[in-house]
């Protein structure tokens, strides 16, 4: 396995592996899929900001995991929100743990704060990806996205990446 920085170039893998989270699951709120074209502009502005991973297995694309901002405000510049996801073959096998180790050092060596998740519940595999690495539940919002004819909770958790009250260097 090879966990490498994403390009363009790799937008139709994310994209292939990322379909079936939104066109069968509540997973993702998104709707329609995104196009090869809209995921390598998601690719290229996570990587400018954050980051965007991919995990190689045998030479194809079996994972990705990403950072974007938490939210808009300029004072939630330290915070961000992460995701990972992988094709149908590479669930339970220790590839979404690898990817977010390396997308959340990336992330402190940036001098990002504190990573934030959102999982749709229920999602017992995501919750214990999260629970394993660190992140502590903050909260769920309840019956807050409508999808497949019904309403779903996201639950949300958090780790912080550095701590201290000092005063805290820009993300870079």
């Amino acid at each position: 396995m090879i966990i490498r920085d994403a390009g363009e170039h790799d937008a139709a893998a994310c994209a292939a592996i990322y379909r079936p989270y939104v066109l069968g699951t509540a997973v993702s709120f998104e709707l329609e899929p995104p196009s090869e074209s809209e995921m390598a502009d998601r690719i290229r502005e996570a990587a400018s900001t954050h980051a965007w991973l991919v995990a190689e297995v045998d030479g194809e694309v079996a994972g990705y995991a990403y950072a974007r901002p938490f939210a808009a405000r300029e004072a939630y510049r330290w915070s961000c929100e992460t995701s990972v996801y992988l094709s149908s073959a590479r669930h339970r096998t220790g590839l979404g743990r690898s990817l977010y180790r390396v997308l959340l050092g990336r992330l402190a060596e940036r001098g990002f704060r504190v990573a934030v998740a959102k999982m749709t519940l229920p999602n017992p595999a995501s919750e214990g990806l999260h629970a394993a690495l660190g992140f502590q539940p903050v909260g769920v919002h309840r019956r807050i996205g409508f999808k497949h004819g019904a309403w779903h909770d996201v639950a949300i958790s958090q780790l912080d990446l550095a701590t201290g009250e000092d005063p805290p260097v820009e993300p870079r």
